[in-house]
């Protein structure tokens, strides 16, 4: 059971960001007394990792000789699995062209190609893309062309943001500052911007009332935001901040029907712009190329990243709104920000291979079908489960929220470190599933999950696999049903 297998882990397995050897018989070079210690600074510094050696599909091979189904990509990252040929000779042709130039004084062709490709696929509705390399750098590049665009129209009043709360837009200071995940802001606390403020997230399973309505939840919801434009003053918010669906901290929820139209009308109603990050949900994971598509608004700036490059390169984008490339283009003309690596050609080269794949070979149906299949077979499965409070998702993008008591729907006490507890028991030989964990999805401190999402080209016999060995796991940790 939980409580016992949880204290038989020694306490330093149990860091909440660290991924762990699974288990004490193995011993590999990076673990070795005799070794000289790694110049890594791991998540936690004095426990290596497991070293990955090869790669190939969906398995990631150890140097202790485990084939490990990475059922996440990571973080929602490798859309296409690993070692694609494909990929790896757009790479080669690419780096034979042009390996690299500065975004600020010259363009490629392979900016060229995924940014009109970015555009095109939103038909027309975002009309410019900012290429950069992460999804924070996205985030933060939007926080920043949101300020430029109400100083571009003369209101420079407006300095302040509206996001949600156990949300998660990145590491970087400004990203952070504009989510909300407690633990890992919390060192930083101090030195976070201080003008954005948090309104409930869009959490069904927490959020909604036993006896609510759809309609009745999403007005209180819009309710709450409007009551926080009215707190810090209308005039002077910039945007209001919100994954379209959200990611890691409250483990791939859904938004209920009508909730960002009625987001949007607040926003509209204020004329704050409306950014959606789709950094971990965005490029098909959802179903559709912009998990946007799906909930009925167009926003007005939009991030990025994982599903773009599929991890072959570091790549995210910002997809930019008609409406601010004209106040940009009547203003000053420009956009007040550069980096060292925006643009990159060779992940420009990666992204346009990954996207092309994407189209030629109908992924974003086979990701509708078989996330359909995965979703059936996760809740059939282990939906039952006592300690399985919650299974949700959409596309290949599915979260299973653990509870200590499935009536009350009590989580876990954050010491137990529940959602680690389950993604390491993945990682022993006898699993062999890679399980993405996350905590603090109750409250911002409390409440524990894993993440499911594999690579878009996964089959339905492949899906078989991963909740045959989610359901052994969740098992092995809990006690069966």
């Amino acid at each position: 059971m939980i409580g016992a297998q949880a204290r038989t882990l020694p306490n330093k397995l149990l860091h909440p960001l660290t991924v762990l050897r699974p288990h004490a018989s193995f011993t590999t070079a990076a673990a070795s007394p005799a070794t000289k210690p790694s110049s890594i600074l791991y998540p936690k510094i004095n426990v290596p990792p497991s070293q990955i050696v090869a790669s190939h599909g969906h398995y990631l091979t150890t140097d202790d000789g485990r084939e490990i189904f990475d059922a996440t990509g990571g973080a929602a990252v490798a859309a296409l699995g690993h070692n694609h040929p494909a990929i790896k000779n757009a790479i080669i042709q690419q780096f034979n062209d042009v390996a690299y130039c500065y975004a600020p004084f010259f363009t490629t062709p392979a900016a060229e190609r995924i940014a009109a490709f970015l555009t095109e696929s939103t038909h027309g509705e975002m009309t410019k893309t900012f290429i950069l390399s992460s999804g924070s750098e996205a985030v933060e590049a939007a926080l920043k062309l949101a300020r430029q665009y109400f100083v571009e129209r003369g209101e420079p009043q407006r300095t302040r943001f509206i996001a949600r709360k156990q949300s998660y837009h990145g590491n970087t200071l400004g990203a952070l500052a504009t989510g909300h995940h407690l633990t890992r802001r919390a060192v930083y606390e101090e030195i976070l911007a201080k003008n954005v403020s948090h309104v409930s997230p869009c959490y069904p399973y927490r959020g909604k009332y036993l006896d609510e309505s759809d309609d009745s939840y999403v007005r209180r919801l819009a309710d709450e935001l409007e009551a926080e434009f009215q707190a810090v003053g209308p005039g002077t918010v910039c945007a209001f901040v919100a994954e379209t669906m959200a990611g890691a901290t409250l483990g791939c929820v859904p938004a209920v029907p009508g909730y960002f139209p009625a987001m949007k009308a607040v926003c509209d109603r204020h004329g704050a712009l409306l950014i959606l990050d789709e950094v971990m949900s965005g490029m098909g994971r959802s179903g559709t190329l912009h998990a946007w598509e799906q909930e009925g608004v167009i926003p007005d700036l939009q991030t990025v990243a994982k599903g773009l490059g599929a991890g072959y390169a570091p790549i995210g984008a910002l997809l930019i709104g008609k409406k601010v490339v004209d106040a940009l283009t009547q203003g000053s003309g420009g956009f007040v920000h550069s980096q060292t690596y925006a643009g990159h050609p060779m992940a420009c080269a990666v992204a346009y291979s990954v996207q092309s794949l994407i189209q030629e070979n109908h992924l974003l149906e086979n990701v509708r079908i078989q996330g359909d299949y995965l979703g059936r077979l996760l809740k059939e499965r282990v939906g039952g489960h006592p300690n399985v409070g919650d299974v949700r998702g959409r596309g290949l993008f599915w979260g299973i929220e653990f509870v200590k008591d499935k009536e009350t729907k009590t989580p876990f006490p954050a010491a137990e470190h529940i959602a680690q507890t389950v993604h390491l028991t993945g990682l022993q030989p006898e699993h062999c599933i890679s399980l993405l964990p996350s905590s603090g999805n109750a409250d911002g401190i409390e409440g524990d999950l894993v993440l499911v999402a594999p690579a878009y080209n996964i089959t339905a016999a492949e899906v078989e696999v991963i909740v045959d060995r989610v359901a052994r796991v969740i098992g092995s940790v809990f006690g069966e049903a």
